[in-house]
């Protein structure tokens, strides 16, 4: 890093994080089989990363010289930089897979069975097996007579070299490819008999290369090697006033499929002739060439067998009832009279189900507003939506089409309820709605009276599950005014509004933010109390950084929790001396943000579905909000402070664990489980309505 660097390169800090995930899949205090998860985990992540990240530098390398001089860095330094370090995590995951999973696996009784490994017995299952659930869907293609052939995004396959040929007429040498069916087998695993205590398993792509020889019977030899391609999945849309969005989605998406190649992971033993014969038939180029191991497409382990052992996993946490909202059979009778905060995943977010599901058939609610971002595939909120519509509500509901790796879902609950009658609006020109936000409307004797729900994290209840967040059911008219205006945006587009209360981009939460940090530096120059703690996913944007630099400078005190990409640089003196950073990777994904500023110690507190990125401030429509109440403040303040002293999972900007053996252990996400846990002292198990387990 040069001296004078203010800020980390994007890229290199998203691998960081992504790192950060590898760390745990090598922690030996983690369950194995949660081990093997974070294997999947990592996998899945640089995938993604390779389809927009590594696609999008690709783009900004063809671009004309003069443009790319434009650009505060060089896409192919930056690409060259990201290659190598993808590189150096991939080898440490194929050691970690090896020399750490596997053997502890194997102390466990669980092996793993190569096609050259098979003990009779075992040979014997195969072959009723493969006739039973592989032969029939496997579909070989030889190459010799194609000049061309497409590979699939994402999808595994056996590149295979055919010599030896049985017959004259034959050719010498012969080339096909096979696609690993893992779909339409039901996962990548095949579980072999048990003999004994041991438990055995192999890669379906290793049952497939055993009996090559009955796949082509024609030829004595094959050999196979694993081949995948990521392609480029941005959706080059014109995002147009007019025009329709949603043909223009679809039609992007059947792209995806298609989309330029990022990069093709091949084994490394593969022969020279056969990289040769994948690039003459297919146009991928040498740059897109990224040596693996013999199996690829490690998130396939999400599908790994558990082999019925739940101590190789984490203990259980059952998912809490809220303290008071349990008791109410009518959450908007409830709402009516306090505000309600809600901590997913360790409360049940079923609670958001029955907020909408009672809107929907109670007589006085006249109108139901939603944001669906990243809905369910199930999604039993949009489902009550839908039964809203039908039962002749004015259902209004914003759905964000440009959600990434979401858009045929949030697509399909479009149409279900345009057709039911809601009045469905596909987004904001120019914007992103990643705002996660509810209304409902009642009429109350002679007046209306508004009831709101504000999250950090979507209306989806799978990975409501997984991802840790913060909610709040209000109808506190400071809050539900302003969120009135915002469901008015989305139907005027008028952008003179005015919020008092709420922090919305890309109007005011910019400058509110800039005015909340310019007050702590006047009071650290007037020698007041002056701090921040700052909770986000990701921190990049430049010209919040560099007000958090001038914070610094001027003696304020800044922690920053940070998930993801940071790219402030902490610890640099006179620079960034006063400002921390850590990140905390645990069994659930940290997702919620939360913006704590002294105030000279009359602590303002606001909870947003907004990072500090570019995107989120300038680019998309965010919502942060605050809590008026004082004891759920407190609440959040108590859960943000597990986090401030976790000395178990957190980890500095450096990646390394803030462990302190001198210390008391703090596990911030089972700190935070004890401690709702406690605000039901009465509770034994949670009641039959709630979902018992993750």
């Amino acid at each position: 890093m040069e001296k004078d660097k203010k800020f980390l390169n994007r890229e290199l800090s998203w691998l960081a994080f992504n790192y950060r995930v590898l760390q745990e899949a090598k922690d030996a205090s983690v369950p194995l089989l949660e081990r093997i998860k974070f294997m999947a985990i990592f996998s899945s992540n640089l995938d993604e990363y390779f389809k927009v990240r590594v696609a999008t530098l690709k783009r900004l390398i063809k671009l004309k010289k003069k443009t790319r001089e434009k650009l505060t860095e060089d896409p192919a330094q930056e690409l060259e930089q990201v290659l190598e370090e993808v590189a150096r995590q991939q080898d440490e995951l194929g050691v970690i897979f090896r020399t750490q999973i596997l053997e502890d696996l194997k102390k466990q009784q669980i092996f793993l069975v190569t096609e050259k490994e098979l003990q009779p017995e075992q040979e014997e299952f195969l072959k009723g097996y493969y006739e039973e659930h592989i032969k029939d869907i496997l579909a070989p293609v030889l190459l010799n007579g194609l000049s061309y052939f497409f590979l699939k995004d994402q999808v595994e396959y056996l590149i295979i070299r055919l010599v030896q040929p049985r017959h004259s007429h034959l050719a010498q040498e012969a080339f096909a490819l096979l696609e690993v069916p893992v779909k339409k087998h039901g996962g990548r695993f095949v579980k072999l008999p048990t003999q004994g205590e041991n438990r055995y398993f192999m890669f379906l792509d290793d049952v497939i290369r055993y009996f090559l020889p009955q796949v082509f019977p024609d030829y004595i030899s094959a050999q196979a090697y694993a081949i995948k391609i990521s392609r480029d999945a941005e959706l080059d849309i014109e995002e147009e006033v007019s025009g329709n969005l949603m043909a223009k989605i679809q039609k992007s998406l059947k792209k995806r499929e298609t989309g330029y190649p990022a990069r093709l992971l091949f084994d490394a033993d593969t022969p020279h002739s056969l990289l040769k014969i994948i690039q003459d038939k297919t146009g991928i180029t040498s740059d897109e060439l990224i040596p693996g191991s013999k199996y690829h497409n490690f998130r396939d382990f999400f599908g790994f067998p558990n082999f019925n052992l739940p101590d190789l996993k984490y203990e259980p946490q059952p998912t809490l009832p809220h303290p008071q909202l349990r008791f109410h059979k009518s959450l908007l009778e409830a709402i009516h009279h306090q505000d309600f905060l809600l901590h997913y995943p360790y409360q049940s977010f079923e609670y958001v189900i029955r907020f909408f599901s009672e809107a929907a058939v109670d007589p006085a609610v006249k109108s139901i507003s939603a944001t669906l971002y990243r809905v369910a595939e199930k999604s039993q909120v949009a489902k009550a939506l839908v039964k809203a519509a039908k039962n002749g509500k004015i259902v209004t509901v914003v759905v964000e089409l440009k959600a990434r790796f979401d858009e045929e879902s949030n697509i399909y609950w479009a149409r279900k309820l345009e057709k039911a009658g809601a009045t469905v609006i596909y987004g904001i020109p120019d914007l992103k709605v990643h705002s996660k936000i509810g209304l409902v409307t009642r009429q109350e004797g002679q007046k209306m009276v508004s009831y709101a729900y504000l999250s950090t994290g979507n209306f989806n209840e799978v990975t409501s599950y997984i991802y840790a967040d913060h909610a709040i059911f209000t109808a506190d008219t400071r809050i539900t005014k302003d969120v009135e205006k915002v469901f008015q945006f989305f139907t005027d587009r008028l952008p003179n509004k005015r919020f008092k209360n709420l922090l919305v981009a890309p109007f005011n939460m910019r400058e509110k933010f800039t005015q909340l940090i310019n007050e702590e530096i006047r009071n650290a120059k007037k020698g007041l109390p002056a701090y921040m703690i700052l909770k986000m996913n990701a921190l990049q944007d430049e010209r919040m950084i560099m007000k958090l630099y001038e914070a610094s400078k001027a003696g304020v005190q800044v922690e920053l929790i940070v998930r993801g990409i940071c790219s402030l640089i902490p610890g640099i003196p006179g620079l960034s001396d006063n400002i921390t950073v850590r990140s905390v990777i645990d069994r659930y994904l940290e997702h919620a943000r939360v913006y704590i500023f002294c105030n000279n110690n009359q602590e303002r507190l606001y909870v947003a579905s907004a990072d500090w990125m570019t995107r989120n401030l300038s680019r998309r429509i965010e919502v942060g909000f605050p809590l008026l109440d004082p004891k759920l403040q407190q609440e959040v303040r108590d859960m943000v402070e597990f986090e401030r002293k976790d000395n178990v999972k957190a980890r500095n900007s450096r990646n390394i664990y803030l462990r302190r053996s001198q210390e008391p252990e703090v596990r911030s996400q089972y700190a935070k489980y004890d401690y709702l846990k406690q605000l039901n002292p009465a509770l034994e198990k949670p009641s039959e309505s709630e979902p018992s387990s993750k």
